[in-house]
């Protein structure tokens, strides 16, 4: 019993004391955690230079674009071909992918041999041979008449411009067909099909094999970002952002790069870590100083570098007492599956005996230990390496995504990585301790080449099919030149009625007189005060107009809040509480007992009689003090006034907020005759001939009259551009069927019709895999600020996805570039019908004056028109479309309410003491 003991101790350590000699010899080959670290580090800096546009023609990773733009979302669905050359065979297969809550993917091929003298023959025999095999496979499935989508994998050296055209760079592999070589294999195929003419297919995609690798998981495990292959060759694929990819236009999304890291090293960057017999190999291969990086990893190798080794130390005495076999001497006669099987577990040993009995050695048991460290020393450096540059592509992930921990799957394929006893488990282990911050799944992918191809299709259909749909329902929302021309006709319609004292009373389009006679001219001056009351909030003003030399406005302010019982009180307590914060005002002026010209801005809808005089049609925001509703505003204020008996104000003018954005930039720029506001609601106002205005007085002159243009539509007029967005966010709003053109124009209502139409696609299954959350059910979520956010150029679609994820939108970067694209159409679509609104007033001012040409100001204000990236530039060019015999200028406005009601009071003491004088 001790014997045996003792006899298994002795073996144990002669083991160990062998492979502590081997791990002496091959120091070189044994890789530390730093040094991994480091070829982790330097394949991160080759990946840049690929997708760099300047360092690419000599980078040596060449990072592909492969314009396959996203990956399964399980919901496929359909009947698809594939073709797989990639070798001596090819396949055939049908691939049904259905999506009945199951997936499930069925698959039926069929194997055709390529006879050796066509590989060398002409391309178009090839090709020819091909198609021929197609026929026979549709002939005997029986679907010859159906025109099926067919994906085609072609595992040689391409360069792609589109998903379905791909150029051959170089035959490998024993192939050497003539005139196929930079020509598109695609267009070669469909040749050869259209010249048959017994059956049709759409071919939608060529795929290189780790890219079906990658999307055949991708099916399985929607996390699956990442493609790689360790067989007789490798290479790696993974989803970039289009933003870092310089060779392919457009920043949006994502595309799949095929990186060929099997030339990695190429430049020498490896040469630190290479050793003598990696350079041997090279030395001895069919491309010497090419794929270097592939030749330290893959199974074409891995045996052949054993074999050198074992040669060597056989040369120097160290194995098989010296003695050198012919078989052992025979490049390529020490397979890669030799070293899968002397690295199993329990027979390795007895393996390892065989094996090198088999090339004529009479192996010792030291012998057998030996070569069994040398297999594992050459397998495990393998396993590192590719570990490492894994790691760099997952920490690339990581930060183009911003996260913290990266969760991602890496779909796997390829013969070592399948069959090696080890590699697998060793590969995980490197990349987990280069990256302990993420969470990496490893799925093994099952036919990558053929099921791959197919999916990549799938994908594509499924892509077209969903952006088709998309497409058509936001048809609705693009309005063509000649609809702008018709919306700018019928406001024109609607502005006469509102104009005539017949029709007037009908009107939607009010065009109310706001007895604004001028536009400042300059020499105005003087102090002035100004009320703004239009929310819960209201300021009280100082104004200083001064002219000459130091002509310019200078403003004092103070911002008093109105409590919500005095809101919802009695009219009287209002304006008492209004006159309670001037006198509070012109205490904190030092400017008691001072009598000044005020001008009154009063943002509700008001009937004016007078300049002075404006009767409250109706509170809105919120108020409801009693006794106000078809009062004179300015006479409330006035008894409030004398009620409190401390000083004495001339009200000179009541002053609605779009006409003062109008004067505020009216004193900037004589040419300014049109104000316009396009913030939480929408209106207009402009300066019209008296003789128009028929609801006033007198021939003479221009008024300002203040369109209301928001009710532009109420009677129905413009139904036919309405879509079933702006009816559903019409109904649910707080007054059904009134303000229609403000609910397609203004920021109030824009994020709400986006809303619609993402829940609308959500429902048809176009939009967050067709699954509606609650919050985005809920009204109101979608703040117009987002779209503002959304659509600022300089804002990647991270920053979209976590405006998403803010609204609880669980979302893929497909997702956010739909998104983006329906905040695009929505608000392109508003300041469209703005510039069509404000194109009729223009026109209608040059043809008031019968001016062949206008030269004309509009000031603007208002959050949209200031704060979108895009909408004031889409509204220019719409108003200069649909007016090109006016040239308009668009000023924004600085306080159009308070700045602009001390203007008007200006204006109006001036024109008052001069005809006194």
């Amino acid at each position: 019993m001790i014997a045996s003991h003792l006899l298994a101790y002795f073996f144990t350590e002669l083991n160990h004391d062998q492979a502590q000699k081997i791990d002496k010899y091959l120091y070189h080959m044994r890789l530390s955690e730093e040094t991994l670290q480091e070829v982790s580090e330097r394949f991160g800096k080759e990946m840049e230079k690929g997708l760099g546009a300047d360092t690419n023609p000599t980078a040596s990773v060449k990072m592909l674009p492969t314009f396959v733009r996203s990956t399964p979302d399980g919901t496929e669905d359909g009947d698809f071909l594939a073709l797989d050359l990639g070798g001596t065979n090819f396949r055939v297969l049908r691939v049904k992918v259905s999506d009945n809550g199951l997936q499930k993917v069925e698959m039926e091929n069929q194997i055709y041999a390529i006879p050796e003298e066509l590989m060398r023959g002409s391309g178009v025999q090839l090709f020819d041979h091909i198609a021929e095999c197609l026929a026979n496979f549709m002939e005997k499935l029986k679907i010859k008449d159906k025109k099926l989508p067919l994906g085609f994998t072609f595992s040689f050296p391409c360069y792609q411009t589109k998903l379905d055209e791909s150029i051959l760079v170089t035959w490998t592999k024993g192939f050497k067909c003539s005139s196929v070589e930079g020509k598109d294999v695609v267009s070669m195929l469909r040749k050869s099909i259209k010249k048959r003419g017994d059956f049709d297919i759409d071919i939608v995609a060529v795929v290189n094999d780790t890219v079906g690798t990658m999307m055949t998981c991708g099916y399985d495990d929607h996390n699956c970002e990442v493609g790689l292959i360790v067989g007789t060759g490798t290479n790696a694929c993974y989803m970039e952002e289009m933003r870092h990819i310089d060779l392919v236009e457009g920043d949006e999304g994502r595309m799949c790069i095929n990186m060929e890291w099997g030339a990695f090293g190429d430049d020498g960057v490896l040469n630190d870590i290479r050793t003598e017999f990696d350079r041997e190999i090279d030395m001895g291969s069919l491309n010497p100083g090419k794929q270097l990086f592939e030749k330290m990893i893959s199974g074409m190798y891995m045996g052949e570098l054993v074999r050198l080794i074992l040669v060597k130390m056989t040369k120097e005495g160290l194995l098989f007492g010296g003695n050198l076999t012919p078989d052992l001497l025979t490049t390529g006669h020490f397979e890669t599956r030799f070293v899968s099987a002397i690295e199993k577990e329990k027979e390795g040993l007895q393996k390892a005996h065989e094996i090198l009995t088999k090339l004529g050695l009479e192996p010792s048991h030291e012998d057998c230990v030996a070569t069994h460290r040398i297999c594992q020393i050459v397998s495990t450096r393998s396993a590192n390496l590719c570990g490492a540059t894994l790691a760099a592509v997952l920490r690339r992930i990581k930060e183009n995504k911003g996260l913290d921990r990266l969760r991602s799957t890496v779909g796997v394929d390829g013969s070592v990585y399948k069959k090696h006893p080890h590699f697998a488990r060793r590969l995980h282990k490197t990349v987990r301790k280069l990256l302990p911050d993420c969470e990496i799944r490893f799925v093994r992918s099952e036919d990558g080449s053929g099921k791959g191809a197919a999916m990549v299709t799938a994908v594509a259909y499924r892509l077209a099919a969903q952006h088709k749909a998309r497409q058509k329902i936001l048809e609705a929302l693009k309005l063509s030149h000649e609809q702008l021309m018709e919306v700018k006709q019928r406001m024109r319609v609607e502005m006469e009625n509102g104009l005539g004292k017949e029709t007037h009373a009908e009107a939607t389009v009010k065009m109310l007189p706001t007895y604004v006679c001028s536009t400042p001219d300059g020499t105005e001056k003087g102090d002035f005060l100004a009320l703004d009351l239009g929310g819960t909030n209201f300021r009280v003003l100082l104004v200083r107009v001064r002219n000459g030399m130091r002509r310019g406005v200078e403003m004092h302010n103070k911002i008093y809040s109105i409590p919500v019982e005095i809101m919802q009180g009695t009219g009287e307590e209002l304006f008492d509480h209004i006159v309670h914060c001037i006198s509070d005002f012109l205490e904190y002026m030092g400017m008691k007992g001072v009598s000044l010209p005020l001008g009154f801005t009063f943002s509700f809808p008001c009937q004016q009689t007078n300049l002075d005089e404006g009767i409250l049609l109706k509170w809105t925001k919120g108020f409801k003090a009693t006794g106000c509703e078809g009062e004179d505003v300015v006479g409330l204020l006035k008894e409030a006034i004398h009620r409190r008996e401390e000083f004495d104000l001339d009200v000179v003018a009541v002053v609605n907020d779009t006409v003062g954005t109008m004067m505020t930039c009216g004193y900037e720029d004589p040419y300014c005759e049109v104000g316009l506001i396009v913030g939480t609601g929408s209106n207009a106002c402009y300066m019209e001939e008296m003789r128009n205005v028929e609801l006033v007085e007198g021939e003479e002159g221009r008024m300002c009259v203040n369109m209301e243009w928001g009710a532009f539509g109420d009677n129905g007029c413009l139904d036919d551009v309405r879509t079933e967005f702006d009816v559903a966010v019409d109904e649910l709003s707080l007054n059904p069927g009134k303000q229609r053109f403000e609910k397609m124009i203004s920021g109030m209502y824009l994020g709400e019709i986006v809303r619609n139409i993402l829940m609308d696609f959500t429902k048809r299954g176009l939009l967050f895999r067709g699954r509606i959350s609650e919050r985005l059910k809920t009204r109101g979520i979608f703040e117009t600020k987002f779209l503002s956010q959304i659509e600022s150029d300089c804002l990647a679609l991270l920053q979209v996805r976590s405006i998403l994820q803010h609204l609880g939108l669980e979302s893929t970067c497909d997702d956010s570039i739909i998104v983006k694209e329906v905040c695009t159409v929505v608000a392109r679509r508003a300041a469209q019908l703005c510039g069509a609104g404000m194109a009729a007033v223009v026109d209608k001012i040059r043809e008031n004056r019968g001016l062949d040409f206008l030269k004309v100001t509009v000031g603007v204000d208002g959050t949209l028109y200031k704060l979108h990236p895009h909408f004031s530039t889409v509204m220019h060019e719409t108003v200069k479309e649909l007016s090109p015999k006016c040239e308009v200028t668009f000023l924004q406005s600085e306080d159009g309410s308070g700045k602009g009601a001390a203007l008007i009071t200006a204006v109006a003491c001036r024109i008052r003491e001069a005809g006194q004088r």
